[in-house]
């Protein structure tokens, strides 16, 4: 057994010092560790990062240091080596590969100093231009893109966006139109998916990285490879519920998402509990959310299910109201709801429009879905 040592990620270059004893055999390094958590962890893991996932229930997901070396390996096998800017909290799966991949690579990261904004991200670029960085990368969530095409005409922004070979985008889905805004401008993006429990994204674009492999069952996307975790700490039944073996022996974890492989491109239609019965007909939140974010105004709106006194439960969109375009409340709504009913059928369609100042976010910048749904429901 190993140490497990309470890490705080506050101070990025202190954590990469630690990580690289992680990695070597040393203490593990414990994210978002509460009392009771264990003081010691089986020999081989690295980190261990409390997480609540989509689900809402909290998580420790323990990451052996091959698990992370396998995961950053494979997307330097994918989009090459450089030098990575961290944009995102360590104590995340995300922002911790930055690091990761830095260690692999022997370079050292740049760090957005302080709050995110576009004026630190065209600082800390300009910044790695000037030291002779050529080939730079990074890792954002979309809504750090949103907030840098918004930007794009300040100082430096639009050129900073241009320099990355790949700008990794994960966390949650990237709406087709910030993705082609973004593409507009020169950047090249790289749509991410993964977990904490695959040690961060592992499909590129819809294409498993080499040592991925992924199938369906029940219509349930299942990812296995070297960077699985090992499963999590203090409790084994949920570690034998997500991670199975098939009649090969090869180790496959349950992503809970439904999706597809056609083709060998995997698409991925949402999670499998994010779902209401409204009507007596099953809805998919991620797939009303998907098409919401494609009507202009709405690019960042959330999708949540609310209990309706008529229809047993009912979806609502919340958006932000400096998003919204220059239209009244009733008719950005009725535009949502035409075209969810045109691609997924009119007992799809949102039965309210909700606009905030400003949606709640988690410290990883996802938006905090259980708080935003408990609002709407006060004002449904």
């Amino acid at each position: 057994m190993t140490a497990l040592i309470p890490t705080e990620a506050d101070d990025p270059r202190l954590v990469q010092h630690a990580l690289r004893l992680a990695l070597d055999g040393g203490p593990a390094l414990g994210f978002g560790m509460l009392p009771g958590a264990p003081e010691r962890v089986p020999d081989g893991t690295a980190a261990v990062i409390a997480t609540s996932g989509s689900s809402g229930i909290p998580k420790r997901v323990a990451l052996s240091a091959e698990a992370l070396r396998a995961s950053a390996e494979a997307t330097a096998a994918r989009i090459g080596s450089g030098r990575w800017l961290l944009a995102l909290p360590v104590g995340y799966v995300a922002g911790l590969q930055v690091l990761v991949r830095s260690l692999l690579a022997d370079t050292e990261p740049a760090v957005v100093e302080g709050k995110f904004s576009p004026v630190a991200f065209a600082e800390a670029t300009l910044s790695m231009v000037r030291t002779g960085s050529e080939t730079l990368f990074t890792s954002l969530v979309p809504a750090q893109l949103a907030t840098l095409l918004d930007a794009a005409d300040e100082p430096g922004v639009r050129a900073a966006l241009r320099m990355y070979r790949a700008i990794l985008v994960g966390g949650q889905s990237l709406p087709e139109p910030m993705r082609e805004r973004a593409v507009d401008l020169g950047a090249r993006l790289v749509r991410t998916y993964g977990s904490t429990e695959t040690s961060g994204g592992c499909v590129y674009d819809g294409a498993p990285l080499d040592t991925v492999a992924v199938r369906t069952v029940d219509g349930e996307l299942q990812l296995a490879g070297p960077m699985l975790a090992d499963g999590y700490v203090g409790d084994d039944a949920l570690t034998s519920r997500m991670f199975v073996r098939d009649a090969h022996g090869i180790r496959w974890y349950r992503t809970g998402d439904l999706g597809l492989v056609d083709g060998g491109v995997v698409r991925v239609h949402g999670r499998a509990d994010n779902v209401i019965v409204s009507g007596g007909v099953n809805i998919s939140l991620d797939r009303v959310e998907r098409v919401v974010r494609q009507v202009p105004g709405l690019h960042q709106a959330v999708v949540v299910g609310v209990d309706d006194a008529r229809w047993g439960e009912a979806s609502v969109i919340v958006a932000e109201r400096g998003e919204v375009l220059r239209r009244s409340e009733s008719e950005q709504l009725a535009h949502a709801r035409d075209a969810v009913a045109a691609e997924l059928g009119k007992h799809a369609r949102p039965a309210r429009l909700i606009l905030v100042d400003e949606l709640a976010t988690l410290p990883s910048g996802k938006p905090d879905r259980e708080s935003i749904r408990r609002a709407a429901a006060d004002l449904h």
